[in-house]
């Protein structure tokens, strides 16, 4: 939830500070307010306004993605944690809705988990309608437990549970917790941080609300790191039709890139206890950027559809209180489809953005056979958007280095490409941008490549957004994720080799923009609803 845990007091101090100064210059603050807008990202989910961070309670229900998060409603910076709520039919469009779970008698509203009671083993559910159940932390000075809150209206209105907190063992880091129905024993399963402990607790339930503790996970893998938080646990088949467990879990401090980072292990869960595969010094990552934190994945997609979606929040604990944007700070990384994959070092999870991005693509340039020279000079030839998606296959030939150059302009550019000397793919952002100083921020982030495929090419697919890079390598086994900040006048793009890679494939889209219909807007359409 909180990557590196604050002081309340001066994160509301800091909140009151910053709604203050926003009337001491209008024009400065229209002028951040046009620069900034420039940023927010076209088909990543962003807020109105205001602070976000964690997504919550990533939940299927009614033909719509449901996405809570983190959110402050009274500012662009850490406090007065709520849950915001916006919903999707498509992973690419949202609509922001009213607040679901606000602050309340001095307890924050941390992150946590919903799922579709359908058994109605709660009772909250009503005229034979299954309820939707929030799992969340309530957050107060020197405690933190488990509470419940439910709607009977898809989401739109919630209830607190009149008896919460659920699950209470008087300790001050204990939370994030992530609940399932586990069918063959009939029975609820939540995921729960011991946060400074490195140890992930399991408790089971009949009915959501008393809950048993069963086991115990942990210490494993990145143990040098502050805290582990936002646990998320989920059953994925392996290549050969068998099923396998992954635990996913933030880490506050201390990741690939530097600040929090989320690691992930694979094992088998009976139930009560999960156990990994890997020797507990093993240490995998999910994302070797800078900007991929508290990903959980959502909850009841139907069983035809079968997918494992993935989100994250886009930020780092680093700075994310310095990101140049404004009247909106934060971003959710673009939702992945996760698959295992077989490698010479084990099960490996896989990452690729869903297949609703196809949507979105507009006009479409092809390269087949080419030769680097013949990229080159079709990049430089016009201007280019700042929503691209590109899909290349690359035959190196004795290249040593390898990239894309995206947002590139006189003074600026950002390098996704993959360094043969080191076997790496990178994402290069010291010279992205000058809105956002320190060695932090202008860095470098490498992902080792694992096994390559059999036929030697590299794969590369990126995704652009304005403000941030996805890159996903080798058909996923590798990805990297970060926030870069260009110039608007920063249009270019191009192509950088040591050395002479033939293009076997490239295939870059520019992609339609989607607009985020506003709160005001969403009470509006649910008011036509309810009037049918």
């Amino acid at each position: 939830m909180i990557g590196i845990r604050r002081s309340l007091t001066t994160a509301i101090c800091t909140a009151s500070m910053l709604l203050t100064s926003q009337s001491s210059s209008q024009t400065l603050q229209q002028d951040i307010s046009q620069e900034t807008e420039y940023y927010r990202p076209v088909f990543h989910f962003s807020a109105e306004k205001n602070w976000i961070n964690d997504p919550d309670g990533l939940v299927f229900f009614g033909s719509e993605y449901h996405l809570f998060y983190q959110y402050n409603p009274l500012g662009d910076v850490w406090g007065h944690m709520s849950w915001g709520h916006a919903v999707s039919r498509d992973l690419v469009s949202w609509r922001q809705l009213p607040v679901a779970l606000p602050e309340e008698n001095g307890s924050m509203i941390f992150s946590g988990s919903a799922v579709v009671d359908w058994k109605n083993t709660s009772g909250f559910g009503k005229h034979g309608i299954p309820p939707l159940v929030a799992i969340y932390t309530g957050d107060h000075p020197g405690l933190q437990n488990q509470n419940i809150a439910y709607s009977t209206d898809s989401g739109h209105t919630w209830a607190k549970y009149s008896e919460n907190p659920v699950l209470d063992i008087h300790e001050a880091e204990f939370r994030d917790p992530m609940v399932f129905w586990y069918a063959p024993r009939s029975r609820w399963v939540m995921v729960v941080s011991m946060a400074k402990e490195h140890r992930i607790r399991s408790y089971s339930s009949a009915n959501l609300k008393t809950w048993n503790l069963s086991g115990e996970f942990g210490p494993a893998g990145a143990t040098h790191v502050p805290n582990w938080e936002c646990p998320n646990l989920f059953p994925l088949r392996d290549p050969k039709g068998r099923q396998k467990w992954v635990l996913v879990v933030g880490v506050g401090d201390g990741g690939p890139a530097k600040g929090s980072a989320t690691q992930y292990f694979v094992g088998d869960f009976d139930g009560d206890k999960f156990v990994s595969d890997n020797p507990s010094n093993k240490k995998l990552w999910v994302d070797f950027g800078a900007d991929f934190y508290a990903a959980q994945t959502w909850s009841d997609i139907p069983r035809e559809d079968g997918r494992r979606i993935m989100l994250a929040w886009m930020n780092n604990w680093d700075y994310a209180d310095k990101i140049p944007t404004h009247p909106w700070r934060g971003q959710m990384t673009f939702p992945r489809k996760l698959a295992l994959a077989e490698t010479e070092d084990g099960l490996r999870l896989t990452q690729s953005p869903v297949r609703e991005i196809e949507s979105l693509r507009q006009d479409h340039v092809v390269l087949r056979n080419a030769r680097w020279s013949d990229l080159q000079a079709l990049l430089a030839r016009r201007k280019w958007p700042d929503t691209l998606e590109l899909v290349a296959k690359l035959e190196l030939q004795g290249t040593r280095d390898v990239a894309f150059e995206l947002r590139k302009g006189s003074a600026h550019e950002t390098r996704v490409g993959y360094d043969a000397k080191r076997n790496a793919y990178y994402i290069d952002r010291t010279r992205s941008n000058n809105a956002l100083s320190g060695s932090e921020f202008a860095s470098r982030h490498e992902a080792p490549a694992l096994s390559l495929g059999r036929d030697g090419l590299i794969r590369m697919h990126i995704l652009l957004d304005r403000s941030s890079v996805e890159l996903f390598g080798n058909d996923g086994l590798v990805a990297i994720t970060d926030l870069i900040f260009p110039d608007r006048s920063d249009d270019g793009a191009g192509a950088y080799a040591d050395g002479a890679p033939e293009i076997i494939s490239l295939d870059i889209w520019t992609l339609q923009r989607k607009r985020l219909v506003s709160i005001e807007e969403s009470r509006g359409i649910i008011k036509a609803e309810r009037m049918r």
